[in-house]
């Protein structure tokens, strides 16, 4: 009883702060807008940490029935296991950091509770989403973060400037996630036909039970399950609404693109493990669509020079890398590494929207340079973030990034090949981004260097609170080489309390092959850094002007023009056909068939409003008509009958 009044107070309190602050948060303090949203948030995430310490087996929580009829019953219920208190514990941890980033970040914003009320509904969808206990509830929570992606990323519609492009790029998160519903829905449907439920743990236990359903029904039910994967987890072909997605305020980017609903593509594969490990065809398309999206976007981040547009790639590139881990079946290699990255990326964005506010919303590295010594705390936490994802040796990135090249080099030495490139290409732009930003001269004149400013502490606190997170983040999983006693940790606490991940056995490479990897990695990141030093650093080169690209440079500032694709093949061809609809089809018909469809409505709702007189003699008069009626219908008609 105890974890079930836990579990719904954690659920409750971000829906509470989102009631309070938009029905009342226009006429409140911002302060305590701000305190109100943030607390909510950070008290749920203390409740987490009680379940997690007390956690043992699994726990169904079960409010109400949705839907019982001719066999199916779906319930409202939460499941409480080791992936969901996981998930739950980095949604509100990292969730309660980047509030805290937003009260200094958006203090000057007009929409201040607005954006608080929009980033507790995102908090209380996220939580729906892990925590439910079978795939209706989960849709719920998937349907309302996208929902709230949309809200977020579009907040400053009305901007001047850059209100269109704003709202433009909502909507396009908005519709290329749709697209990926639809795969979801098609999955759901088919578990119902299928298993007769949407439980997760009733279809784990018919397929223990039952494995006659190996063939191709499942290979469809996991197929659509991806590709509602790809959708929210920005990955190829449904991947460019993420750069875009940038137009929302930075801590949306930190924590929707870095820490949370990207990460959602993921959680939905590894709760649904049970399913693709009987659907190896499914898992070879996840481990090679996961390769070709690290790959290109890696490639497409070499030459960005929006500080937020080269995140953006590396985070699309980072969800590829954890792709490619699931399609080897290694989950909990993959949700190790989400957990690192949700520590060093919500780092890396909220270092980036700490340089933005201190450059006076200047996002262009080319107008940055010498921010070192005028921003000594960003700059000190973003130097951290960027050599964990780098894979500096011992900080988190190098231990979650070296055990997914290791479970590449068990099952696919050649896939193993095209990750280091990627791997080496992430170092390469990062460092790059790096030494742009915060070393050489300033580069923005002396009049934006005059008001260049370290962030308050608001902002500086959970810049602080990530950076040590991101240095100590791989002791949760240590490679069994010098830490035997406290070796994968975090495979034992995901294995032995997720449903199917017990089944589910990641490859373990020998002693001197394991230590070959390490140094192998160690020497890429560290070559990184050194190239970026004496090339940005030491030689003063600075990113060159767009116009003074050509090659594979071009390519990649143009991200390989797959916008330019899509336009072409897509929208053009669409914009086309409803003006051409317009054309054919008369407007104006169409709005006169609906005038009249009301009129006739209206006009008989008038006539029958009448007979409705009130009077007690006219309702007798027309029942006893009625009764005379049908029983001179039935006399005549048994009389014919006869």
């Amino acid at each position: 009883m105890a974890k079930d009044l836990t579990l719904l107070f954690i659920l409750a309190l971000p829906l509470i702060g989102f009631a309070i602050n938009g029905v009342f948060g226009k006429k409140l303090p911002k302060a305590f807008v701000g305190g109100l949203a943030t607390g909510v948030v950070f008290i749920a995430f203390l409740l987490a940490t009680t379940l997690f310490s007390g956690l043992h087996g699994t726990q169904i929580v079960k409010l109400f029935n949705i839907i019982d009829f001719d066999g199916l019953r779906i319930n409202a219920s939460f499941q409480i296991d080791a992936l969901s208190i996981w998930m739950t514990l980095i949604i509100t941890g990292i969730g309660s950091l980047i509030h805290l980033f937003s009260m200094g970040y958006m203090s000057h914003d007009e929409g201040y509770h607005k954006f608080f009320t929009y980033l507790n509904l995102f908090i209380f969808s996220m939580l729906i989403l892990v925590l439910g206990s079978n795939y209706f509830v989960l849709f719920f929570g998937w349907e309302g973060v996208g929902m709230c992606s949309y809200l977020l990323i579009s907040f400053h519609y009305n901007d001047a400037q850059k209100g269109e492009a704003n709202s433009l790029a909502g909507r396009k998160a908005f519709i290329m996630n749709r697209i990926g519903d639809v795969g979801l829905l098609l999955a759901l449907f088919m578990l119902i036909g299928q298993f007769q439920t949407l439980e997760f743990l009733r279809i784990g236990k018919a397929l223990q039970d039952n494995a006659v359903l190996q063939g191709s029904a499942l290979f469809f039910i996991t197929l659509c399950l991806f590709i509602a994967a790809t959708g929210k987890s920005a990955q190829i072909p449904l991947f460019t609404w993420l750069p875009d997605a940038m137009a929302g305020p930075t801590p949306v980017s930190a924590l929707i693109h870095a820490a949370t609903m990207v990460t959602a593509g993921i959680y939905l594969t590894v709760r649904s493990n049970f399913l693709f490990e009987l659907a190896p065809a499914t898992k070879d398309i996840i481990m090679y669509i996961g390769l070709a999206t690290t790959l290109l976007a890696a490639f497409m981040a070499l030459r960005q020079n929006d500080i937020k547009k080269v995140l953006a790639y590396s985070t699309v590139s980072q969800l590829g890398l954890m792709f490619v881990a699931l399609g080897f079946g290694a989950y909990s290699v993959a949700l190790f590494h989400v957990t690192t990255h949700a520590f060093f990326k919500a780092l890396l964005f909220l270092g980036s929207g700490s340089v933005i506010h201190g450059m006076h919303e200047e996002q262009d590295i080319r107008q940055m340079g010498g921010l070192a010594k005028l921003m000594p705390i960003t700059h000190f936490t973003f130097l951290i973030g960027t050599m964990a994802i780098a894979g500096i040796p011992f900080l988190s990135g190098f231990f979650s990034k070296d055990e997914i090249m290791a479970q590449a080099l068990h099952h696919n030495p050649t896939i193993y090949v095209v990750l280091v490139l990627a791997v080496t290409m992430t170092a390469v732009y990062m460092f790059r981004l790096y030494f742009l930003t915060f070393h050489g001269t300033f580069r923005g004149g002396d009049t934006l260097k005059s008001k260049v400013h370290e962030s308050g502490t608001s902002m500086t606190l959970p810049l602080i609170v990530l950076a040590v997170l991101s240095v100590f983040g791989g002791l949760l999983n240590l490679p069994g080489l010098f830490f035997k006693n406290a070796a994968h940790w975090f495979d034992h606490y995901l294995s032995h309390g997720t449903m199917g991940l017990d089944q589910v056995h990641n490859a373990h490479l020998p002693f001197t092959t394991s230590m070959a990897l390490m140094i192998f990695a160690s020497t890429i990141a560290i070559g990184a850094f050194a190239w970026a030093y004496l090339t940005y650093s030491k030689k003063g080169n600075i990113a060159k002007a767009d116009e003074a690209q050509n090659g594979w440079e071009r390519l990649s500032a143009q991200k390989l023009y797959v916008d330019e694709i899509y336009n072409s093949i897509f929208v053009k061809p669409l914009l086309a056909l409803s003006d051409f609809a317009g054309k054919v089809i008369d407007i104006q018909m169409l709005r006169n068939g609906v005038y009249a469809l009301a009129d006739g409505v209206l006009n008989t709702a008038n006539l029958s409003r009448k007979w409705q007189t009130g009077f007690l003699s006219n309702y007798l008069f027309w029942m006893v008509f009625g009764l005379i009626t049908f029983v001179a219908y039935y006399i005549l008609k048994l009389s014919v009958w006869h």
